[in-house]
């Protein structure tokens, strides 16, 4: 199998060369323009960030690849998926206000903004992939029904993969509601009954109606009914219908990996990663911790699995650690004879299940050649 390319730049700038033309220059370099854009429905996935976190991509950057796309006759818009758990990112409305807080609005962009599965979080597709563990993925209707997928990942550590990239961004970030239950979860919603107030919402909100009130008005689930689609998650106020984190951190990556299949399968894709804020845990959080490593870079490549192994190497090779960080005061674990910034972090995770699926499902390659711009 030959070598994927994998297309980097540093943060060296010159006057009249700044970051956001050293970025399109970079993914003119990597054969971004070989993808016919002409009247193409083109999604670009990003991560909005929780409000209160600041290490998300900044939106110039992002406006920086809609002006291209529409220098090329695409028609761009810039997506994300609503979250699992409650939080600013759970319903459509909520999302987008947090979006346009941290800066991703059609101001800005040049383009519109649009949540990908919906209000709710029940707008999807089924795309059947047959996999390990994935028959059919629940992708946004959006982005299952856009003609070309973009991706734009912040580069980072992740509690339960070990770092967040392009194959976390994409197969998380696309999933709906039910489709992100999957991921991360081998049971059904359940009830904490001391938290519900009994409002029936959930009730209302069930499709299959599987959810009633009991006799002291609580809220209950028939599991010989409930689909696992996660909107009662979605609608309770109360913390009430949570979701049982019961899905083992090795299994919860291959799906990921087989999701993000999912979102790419039958289509041009491209995918861009912001090595900047190498924060220890994901975005979703409302704040980020000292970063684990310099500031190194972007890559970008049509192979997500090779350009987020050559993420993590470019990590893991930093010599610099930023004092106070994650990485500098967890104990040091080697893999391979060299440190690991992301297994020191997160010591339960392996980064490495999600890569080597990935590549054994055809999504990508491990193998690749970095080429410096």
């Amino acid at each position: 199998m030959a070598k994927s390319k994998v297309y980097f730049t540093d943060f060296k700038t010159k006057p009249g060369y700044n970051m956001l033309d050293k970025l399109e220059n970079l993914v003119k370099k990597a054969g971004i323009e070989t993808i016919d854009f002409k009247n193409k429905f083109v999604a670009i996935k990003v991560h909005f960030g929780e409000p209160g976190n600041l290490a998300y991509i900044r939106p110039n950057y992002v406006a920086r690849i809609v002006k291209l796309i529409k220098s090329l006759g695409g028609k761009p818009f810039v997506t994300d998926a609503n979250t699992l758990y409650t939080g600013r990112r759970s319903n459509a409305l909520d999302h987008l206000e947090a979006a346009y807080e941290n800066g991703f609005n059609p101001l800005v962009l040049g383009c519109h903004v649009i949540i990908a599965d919906g209000l709710k979080g029940t707008e999807y597709r089924e795309i059947e992939v047959n996999l390990k563990h994935t028959q059919k993925a629940k992708i946004g209707s959006a982005i299952a029904d856009a003609d070309i997928i973009i991706s734009m990942n912040h580069f980072k550590g992740h509690e339960m993969t070990g770092f967040g990239g392009a194959i976390k961004n994409i197969g998380m970030g696309s999933g709906s509601r039910g489709g992100k239950l999957f991921m991360h979860s081998s049971s059904k919603p359940v009830i904490k009954t001391s938290k519900c107030v009994g409002c029936g919402m959930c009730v209302k909100s069930c499709a299959q109606l599987a959810i009633t009130l009991n006799e002291k008005k609580k809220a209950v689930i028939d599991y010989e009914k409930c689909v696992g689609c996660g909107q009662c998650v979605a609608v309770c106020q109360f913390g009430a219908a949570t979701v049982k984190w019961d899905e083992a951190a090795s299994i919860a990556s291959e799906k990921i990996a087989e999701y993000a299949y999912a979102v790419l399968k039958d289509k041009p894709h491209f995918h861009i990663n912001f090595v900047m804020n190498i924060s220890p845990d994901c975005d979703c959080w409302s704040h980020n911790d000292i970063p684990i490593a310099p500031d190194i870079g972007i890559a970008a490549s049509f192979d997500p699995v090779a350009l987020d192994k050559a993420c993590v190497d470019l990590v893991n090779s930093s010599a610099f650690t930023p004092a106070g960080s994650a990485f500098e005061k967890a104990k040091h674990i080697e893999v391979d004879g060299k440190i690991d910034r992301f297994k020191s972090i997160h010591p339960d995770t392996d980064w490495r299940v999600a890569l080597k699926h990935a590549q054994e499902i055809g999504l990508g390659s491990l193998e690749y050649e970095l080429v410096k711009v």
